[in-house]
């Protein structure tokens, strides 16, 4: 299984990005295809605050076109969203010793530890602070050849 981190979802999102062609098509396969993917509720909140923020867009999208977003993602058949299972304390911990987080880090290692927990094979992320996770999570960023 995929999931999808934050910025993939806010360039696919964004008609005003430098990276909204490449990130609408790749999400766009995702929810059309028959392949299980998955997005991690942190990165579903994260989605809704960047793409609010009026610090970050001049205009930011609205409540209502980044609702109709979120739910046009969730309308996929092979959709999972991920929150925290059962030993998800354990992932979290490993990453958090093997990737020497401290700090806000941490977000991006809870993150890295629900992909664990599922099973998910490979997180798309154009950030690469997941790269800290390298040996428990394939990162990769589809948005470059």
């Amino acid at each position: 299984m995929i999931a999808v981190d934050t910025n993939v979802l806010v360039y696919a999102h964004r008609r005003d990005s430098d990276f909204h062609a490449p990130a609408a098509e790749q999400l766009r396969a995702l929810a059309q295809g028959r392949a299980a993917w998955a997005i991690p509720w942190p990165c579903v909140h994260e989605f809704f605050a960047v793409a609010t923020h009026p610090k970050i867009y001049d205009p930011p999208s609205t409540r209502d076109q980044t609702i109709t977003q979120i739910e046009a993602w969730l309308e996929s058949p092979t959709l999972s969203l991920l929150g925290e299972p059962a030993g998800y304390w354990e992932h979290l911990r490993t990453l958090i010793t093997s990737g020497k987080v401290a700090g806000p880090m941490v977000h991006d290692a809870r993150i890295a530890a629900m992909c664990v927990a599922h099973g998910v094979r490979e997180l798309w992320s154009a950030d690469r602070d997941f790269g800290r996770f390298g040996s428990s999570l394939t990162v990769r960023n589809p948005l470059v050849g």
